[in-house]
């Protein structure tokens, strides 16, 4: 595979001094927990800017399910929509939410970015991405992610009713929770493909989710690969004892050396809500 290079590139602007990065949040109505966990993250992050790496939603079956007011997407737009009045928010589709178009970017109040982006940031050259297309190993996903990519192949898609994609949803859904209940590992990012598209961008770093494994890996020429943590607060009794609650914020700041911190969602918010209550008293 050739060297992909950078299909946008965002320079940050000169007053950014926090960047929250998170992903894989896997929103769904029946996940209360992590729900409310992002609900807070969205009222109180201190971040002058949020950006969110694919996967914010488990499913999303098409930008016509926020014609229904009531709906699940409908209701998480309207939050998006009342945080990004507050700073910037910027999305990039997932392997669960590529369908997100540009009616959702419109009534969420959020940018859209390609991926992968390049963002330019503090004299920082960082490359963004979901992950997905890096992880070579799983050739069946390499092979639909080519498919589902295809503007003609999501038209036909969308020209469903969306009932009957809520259904193939809820069954994909199922058959992914299979999988992960028979210790399936998802497919790590390709070292060689990581190195050609860093190069390609010039850049010294990637972000990026999707393997849900949240790690800091140093490579062999002193470049960085992190991975983002995805969120899971709702684990059922069972599975907790194999997969930890996870709901951790990725903060950027101006340090000069250890300019990254992976944080908890309560270490991330602390600052603001204790800015926030004295505010209010």
């Amino acid at each position: 595979m050739q060297a992909q290079p950078p299909a946008q590139t965002l320079l940050a602007p000169a007053h950014w001094q926090r960047i929250d990065v998170v992903a894989d949040l896997h929103l769904q109505a029946c996940q209360a927990a992590t729900l409310a966990a992002w609900q807070r993250f969205l009222a109180y992050s201190p971040a002058d800017a949020i950006f969110i790496l694919g996967d914010l939603f488990e499913a999303w079956v098409g930008d016509d399910a926020l014609l229904e007011s009531t709906s699940f997407e409908a209701q998480c737009t309207a939050q998006l929509y009342a945080a990004s009045q507050q700073r910037p928010i910027y999305f990039m589709v997932g392997n669960r939410d590529f369908l997100a178009g540009a009616d959702f970017l419109r009534a969420s109040g959020m940018h859209g970015l390609a991926d992968p982006t390049l963002l330019i940031w503090q004299e920082r050259r960082i490359l963004l991405s979901h992950g997905d297309a890096l992880c070579l190993d799983d050739v069946e996903y390499q092979q639909f992610r080519t498919i589902s990519r295809n503007p003609a192949w999501q038209q036909q898609l969308l020209a469903q009713p969306l009932a009957q994609r809520r259904a193939l949803a809820s069954h994909i859904r199922s058959e992914s929770e299979q999988r992960k209940q028979s210790g399936a590992q998802y497919a790590d990012a390709d070292p060689s493909l990581t190195t050609q598209w860093l190069d390609a961008a010039q850049a010294q770093w990637l972000i990026h989710g999707h393997t849900h494994r949240p790690a800091e890996h140093l490579l062999a020429d002193g470049r960085y690969r992190i991975v983002l943590s995805d969120w899971a607060l709702d684990n059922a009794p069972a599975t907790q004892q194999q997969q930890q609650q996870r709901c951790e914020v990725l903060r950027l700041h101006p340090h000069p050396h250890e300019w990254w911190q992976r944080l908890s969602l309560a270490q991330a918010l602390c600052h603001s809500r204790q800015q926030h209550h004295q505010r209010h008293r």
